[in-house]
């Protein structure tokens, strides 16, 4: 176990992109993480997914988006639910450093369910703790005892890992004015309508929770993620306690409002959001290499490092490497199809996608006779068709 020190990760892949930190991420944490955040660079995880509730909470927040994709998790049930969360816990231990830690959070039901998941993915052996999150408050049923806690699962990814002990005030006579160490449960309120917290975001939770999981397993400078930000507690909570953040969630609607909670912290002017939805009028007048950051996300690539001199290849998709050309203009002709047929061959490949407003008859000519005669794949695609 480590002490307060900052563990220095990989930076291995610092040399292809350059990470972007203190940012927030519109999109499923899945594709985000894969294709934006380095491989071991996050000291701190905290993940408080849609509980399996089958509550469509995107109705509070009028989000279309946030609708498909709950419809999406809860279709096959428990064990399509358990799957959807196991792709997406793997894709953040591949981001975790070795000496990290994660939270997850979870209510009564599916928190056996996703326990035995985190086991799977982190190791029986790295499992340190359950927290009950005591919140009281509310009223309760007849025929039941009142549920009025929720778990938060404990892993670390190896057994090198930091943990900062936290201490509170003896509640005892005897030990009056003393502090003793934090246990496993923890009484903290939930946010009521009076708070000056509350957002209106249906699962909010409260900074002091937050603070608790901030302090024990990160350090100042550390860098905080939560794939599953809502309203942006988590990373709020991380920016007061001089911590780095991104926060990526699913829900433009959430992002626009941890987005505006975050520019009223001292020390921050502006947020930058990534993925948002955007408009073909608001593309048009974009900044040039905003637009080729947009293009290359929504076609889950990632842009060139290189800004000029980019041999005609402004980036590449994640997975199999295919070339991407940008072209901020309209009736994009036959001379631009050419020189990114002479970029894909000196990069050895066979396919390439070019983007733009729209293509000439010449364009599609050009790909046709490329496939032809040298059997190579070319795809034009519209800006509309990203949308």
């Amino acid at each position: 176990m480590l002490g307060s020190k900052a563990y220095k990760g990989p930076i291995f892949l610092s040399i292809y992109f350059k990470m972007k930190t203190n940012v927030i991420y519109c999109g499923d944490c899945k594709d985000v993480l894969t294709s934006d955040i380095e491989p071991e660079s996050v000291d701190l995880v905290y993940l408080d997914p849609p509980f399996f509730t089958n509550k469509n909470y995107e109705i509070i927040w009028k989000d279309g988006a946030e609708k498909r994709s709950f419809d999406d998790r809860w279709e096959g049930g428990i064990n399509h639910f358990t799957n959807w969360m196991e792709e997406r816990l793997d894709v953040c231990k591949d981001v975790l450093k070795e000496t990290g830690s994660i939270y997850l959070h979870c209510d009564w039901r599916a928190t056996h369910y996703l326990r035995m998941t985190m086991d799977r993915v982190f190791g029986s052996d790295n499992f340190k703790n359950t927290i009950i999150w005591h919140f009281g408050l509310g009223g309760g049923p007849r025929d039941h005892w009142n549920r009025k806690h929720q778990d938060i699962h404990f892993y670390t990814k190896s057994k090198k890992f930091r943990f900062n002990m936290q201490y509170v005030p003896a509640t005892s006579q005897r030990m009056k004015g003393q502090m003793k160490k934090m246990d496993d449960v923890w009484d903290i309120p939930s946010i009521n309508n009076m708070s000056k917290e509350r957002l209106g975001y249906p699962t909010q939770k409260p900074e002091l929770l937050l603070e608790r999981i901030v302090h024990a397993s990160s350090s100042p400078g550390d860098l905080i993620l939560d794939p599953f930000c809502g309203c942006g507690t988590a990373i709020a909570v991380a920016h007061k306690n001089d911590r780095r953040w991104i926060g990526v969630d699913i829900s433009p609607v959430a992002c626009r409002v941890m987005g505006d909670r975050m520019k009223d912290l001292e020390g921050i002017v502006d947020v930058e959001i990534l993925g948002l939805p955007v408009t073909i009028e608001e593309l048009r007048k974009s900044d040039p290499f905003k637009f080729q950051d947009y293009v290359c996300r929504r076609l889950k690539g990632r842009p060139s490092d290189k800004k000029s001199g980019d041999m005609g290849i402004d980036g590449y998709t994640i997975e199999d490497k295919t070339p991407i050309q940008v072209k901020r203009s309209d009736k994009v002709g036959r001379n631009v199809v050419d020189n990114f047929e002479t970029a894909i061959e000196r990069k050895g490949k066979n396919e390439g996608v070019i983007v733009g407003f729209s293509f000439s008859r010449s364009a599609y000519d050009e790909v046709a006779r490329v496939k032809r005669e040298k059997g190579m794949e070319i795809k034009l695609v519209k800006v509309s068709e990203l949308l």
